[in-house]
């Protein structure tokens, strides 16, 4: 008799919980807000992408995924804010539905599967965003802290996040055996 695998359980869990859970909108507005000021703060210590965004200030961005959506628009300053307008001129949709395939493919560094519509060289901008663009967490840790401490513990995060991936990766490999054996 073949057993489920725990992790799958977890998987359709969280898949249920995200298509049947709906925050507050004062909790999804917050969030992000919250998110595009981490954005912005990852783009300000990137000069050359700020010049990027600046040429395409008044663009409208959309980012969708399930019963979220996030619009966006660069500033002159080279910047996000959020902004609500009919339309868009480069709408993205993140088509993976479970959350737990999304998180996946980010530990292993991949982008989620994404549908793209519109403006052609906005999109080609923002795929260089995504593709060059790099949060330093241990340089802003290092403010906070110090270096040494910083770097401590920034190296015990990336064996932590190397052990997911390796995990991750065994996990994909393995999947087919598992429904080969059902």
């Amino acid at each position: 008799m073949a057993t489920q695998s725990p992790f799958s359980l977890a998987a359709q869990a969280l898949q249920r919980f995200g298509t049947t859970f709906t925050p507050p909108v004062w909790v999804k507005d917050e969030t992000l807000n919250r998110l595009v000021l981490f954005v912005n703060h990852v783009l300000m210590q990137e000069p050359e992408a700020m010049r990027r965004l600046a040429r395409q200030k008044g663009q409208r961005i959309e980012l969708q995924w399930q019963q979220f959506a996030l619009q966006l628009s660069p500033t002159p300053a080279g910047l996000l804010e959020r902004v609500q307008v009919e339309g868009f001129d480069l709408r993205l949709t993140v088509t993976d539905e479970n959350p737990l395939d999304v998180a996946t493919a980010l530990l292993r560094g991949d982008k989620p599967s994404v549908r793209i519509e519109g403006d052609v060289q906005l999109a080609a901008e923002v795929n260089w965003l995504i593709d060059h663009v790099r949060w330093d967490a241990e340089e802003d840790l290092a403010r906070l802290i110090g270096d040494a401490p910083a770097h401590t513990l920034a190296q015990w995060a990336r064996s932590a996040i190397a052990a997911l991936k390796k995990f991750s990766a065994q996990r994909r490999d393995a999947a087919p055996s598992e429904k080969a054996a059902s």
